[in-house]
């Protein structure tokens, strides 16, 4: 036999292997082997058997890494979906779809000490008093965790060894696994009575005669454990978009739906965009499928884990004892089988989409993944994203409406607050209007929470010269560095580049000594709210004051509990979270986005306003929404300012339509970088001819592409590396990957330049 073995080198091709006899009946599709390549051992990933192979003297198969499959052929042909339609190396695709921890050899099981009471046989030994001590904390627990022993009894290893040699225990190693949220005490909860408007939703999602929760229908058994996905009965697997407004229920349906599936004999994936949220949506679902009927374990996969979590995580699924997964877009490879629900919650987020190849967008992914599998798939979004919103207004997905908040509560009252005319009154780099201050002097008095939100980290966005001009950039990209005045640094976030603060103008025909920063960030801001009330217990929530593992959980714990009055923080805060006690949300500079080089400016700036305006009044008091702002009448603040999703997406998809921008088009954006900048501006123009010809004689399906550029990228200079742009757009975005690919394949660049390509990229810069 043969195996068709993909390495974990993107050469684009696959290469044939022989099955020893050794290993004869253990090489499945999907198992992950090490091979000899050249003088060196490679891992990689058997793609396809076949009886013999059409090149001579085939290498064999050095061995086996791992007990199991760990690609599923269904996973195995959606990687191979993501490498075409993305433009990349199949193995480079077929690496993503793994976590590192289980890819890599060296990573396994914790195995753990055990120490068990064994059943007594004849007279009881008398024991010195040391030993006795040990004994009877091992009598009461029966069996204990070595470690845990040795601490309580406050002795030595050796200690116990005597009682294991006397025959009265058992040390045995076993595997310990690493839960990430073993110390967390969940209560269970239950499912939640649904208004109309979600019971509507819920029985088009989970389809007509469904059973309501809780109830069992006619005749119905649930399948054996061991029965096939093919002996199960499923029926037809739409695609569905939830557009509920903030606080509506879309979590009670995500929760029931999720039931529904579990009682259908298969699994759930859940997709978060930000690791922020998966505390809060973690301790959602393990509260509701801890016990009960449809007990499960629910597995978790995100970034911050340990690479052991992340190994015991992925393996509590492939072994099909986690039937639910909650995750960041990574988590849309999880091997659920079979799999009978994706949701993708705050589906409009630019998070899932991947920065490195392959350049995948979680959301499309699971799109395609509930096509093969016959799965569903909800998108759940207050905000969805015009492509979202463009395919359900076609017929592409099922629109399902959720217009209302839950228990009649009120959506929050939006004040846009006219920076102009503060800036007047007060000099100075003014942060809060007085109308805002006043806001949270009265929450504060009342005892209620308050959110301020600011999308710019550090302390001031810019250091700048008065006197001669000077503006103190990133030496590695085109653009200012940030100063952090905590750690008195200015720093690039692009980068990563760090330096000191200096003293004083650093143009040596300058030295100006009083260089100032300018700009707002959310440093800033925290100081001046403790400056302006000393008495409030203020937190920071951006990544640079969440650098532990725990840091997240701990501050929404507090804020939860009450310990906190005012949260100020970046995007991480500005959705999926619910708090009652807020009552006030303060979006400071409201505006600052609008204006950057990318077509989706706008959309970004009002789903944001909405998504953060959305964490107030989710309790029993109404809420207040103040947005501060210098250009308060653009049509992003007040279509958001009258939460009218409807009439944004009309206004916004007039001026797509002038230009052909998504959603009435597809784009592609190559990018072509080098430290040489002439040598990159060659290339692009080289590039540009190369698509010209190579679309001229291409299938009618691509004459409607626009090709422009190429141009300079809206950040000339990162990192050292000079970058221009071509953009090209068409309806026929499969047929122009596959152009693409052939190009990519015979395209010849200058040492040093190098080419990427971003299909339905979410950033232009």
């Amino acid at each position: 036999m043969i195996a068709r073995v993909s390495l974990e080198i993107a050469l684009r091709k696959e290469f044939d292997y022989a099955i020893p006899p050794v290993l004869a009946g253990q090489i499945n599709v999907g198992t992950r082997v090490q091979v000899p390549f050249g003088a060196r051992k490679i891992y990689g990933t058997v793609t396809a058997l076949a009886a013999e192979s059409a090149h001579a003297g085939i290498k064999p198969i050095f061995k086996i890494i791992g007990a199991q499959s760990l690609v599923t052929p269904k996973i195995l042909k959606l990687a191979r979906w993501i490498a075409d339609y993305y433009c990349c190396a199949p193995e480079t695709a077929l690496k993503s779809v793994l976590p590192e921890a289980v890819r890599k050899k060296e990573e396994g099981w914790k195995k753990q000490l055990f120490v068990r009471a064994l059943p007594s046989v004849g007279d009881f030994p008398p024991l010195p008093k040391r030993q006795q001590q040990v004994w009877n904390i091992i009598e009461e627990r029966r069996e204990i965790l070595l470690a845990e022993l040795l601490a309580l009894a406050e002795t030595t290893a050796a200690t116990v060894r005597k009682l294991e040699d006397r025959g009265l225990i058992d040390i045995t190693p076993e595997i310990s696994e690493r839960d990430p949220y073993a110390r967390e005490h969940i209560l269970p909860s239950q499912p939640l009575l649904l208004n109309a408007a979600q019971t509507a939703a819920l029985e088009k999602i989970c389809g007509p005669g469904v059973p309501r929760i809780g109830q069992g229908a006619p005749g119905f058994k649930p399948p054996d454990a061991g029965a096939s996905p093919s002996s199960i009965r499923h029926p037809p697997s739409p695609v569905f978009l939830l557009h509920g407004v903030t606080g509506s229920g879309k979590t009670e349906i995500y929760l029931q739906a999720i039931a529904h599936s579990l009682e259908q004999g298969k699994g759930a994936i859940v997709l978060v965009p930000e690791i922020s949220l998966t505390p809060q949506t973690v301790e959602r679902f393990k509260a509701r499928f801890s016990s009960g009927k449809w007990q499960t374990l629910v597995a978790v996969l995100h970034s911050r884990l340990s690479a052991g979590e992340r190994h015991d995580e992925w393996h509590k699924i492939r072994q099909g004892r986690a039937r639910i997964v909650i995750g960041a877009r990574s988590a849309i490879f999880a091997p659920v089988e079979p799999l009978g629900l994706v949701i993708v919650d705050e589906e409009h987020e630019t998070s899932y989409k991947q920065e490195e190849a392959p350049r995948y967008h979680a959301r499309d992914v699971a799109i395609v993944r509930g096509r093969m599998e016959n799965a569903v798939v909800i998108l759940g979004s207050a905000t969805p994203s015009l492509e979202s919103y463009y395919n359900a207004k076609n017929g592409k997905y099922t629109l399902l409406e959720l217009p209302e908040r839950v228990d009649d509560q009120k959506l929050p009252r939006v004040r846009v607050v006219d920076l102009r005319q503060t800036a007047m009154k007060e000099r100075g780099n003014f942060i809060f209007s007085p109308q805002l201050k006043e806001a949270i002097h009265l929450r504060l008095d009342r005892r209620e929470q308050t959110i301020l939100f600011l999308n710019r980290r550090g302390y001031s966005t810019s250091l700048q010269c008065e006197k001669c001009g000077y503006v103190a950039n990133c030496p590695n990209c085109s653009i200012s560095v940030t100063y952090h005045r905590i750690e008195q640094k200015v720093a690039c976030h692009i980068c990563g580049f760090v330096d000191k603060v200096p003293k004083s103008c650093p143009n040596p025909k300058c030295n100006n000594p009083a260089i100032r920063f300018s700009g707002t960030g959310t440093q800033r801001v925290e100081e001046t709210l403790l400056r302006l009330f000393p008495d409030a217990r203020v937190r920071r929530m951006d990544s640079d004051a969440m650098k532990r593992k725990d840091d997240y959980r701990k501050t929404l714990g507090d804020f939860r509990a009450g310990k906190i009055d005012i949260l100020v923080g970046t995007q991480m805060i500005a959705k999926g979270l619910h708090f009652p006690n807020v009552t006030l949300v303060g979006i400071v500079h409201a505006d600052s986005a609008l204006h950057q080089p990318d077509f989706r400016a706008g959309e970004r700036t009002f789903q944001l306003l909405t998504q953060v305006a959305g964490r107030a009044g989710r309790g029993d008091v109404e809420g207040e929404v103040f947005v501060q702002a210098f250009t308060p009448f653009h049509p992003a603040i007040q279509y958001a300012r009258r939460h009218d999703f409807t009439g944004f997406y009309h206004q916004e998809l007039e001026f797509r339509q002038q230009l052909k921008y998504p959603p009435l088009s597809r784009v592609a954006l190559l990018t072509l970088k080098g430290r040489n900048e002439d040598k990159v501006k060659f290339s692009a123009e080289h590039l540009r001819k190369v698509i010209e010809s190579t679309v001229r004689g291409a299938p009618m399906d691509l004459r409607d592409l626009i090709l422009s550029g190429p141009a300079p990228a809206p950040l000339l200079r990162a990192e050292q590396f000079y970058r221009h742009q071509i953009m090209l757009r068409t309806r026929a975005m499969s047929k122009l990957s596959a152009t693409l690919a052939r190009i990519v394949a015979s395209l010849v660049l200058p040492e040093g330049v190098a080419l990427s390509v971003d299909v339905d990229p979410v950033e232009l810069a």
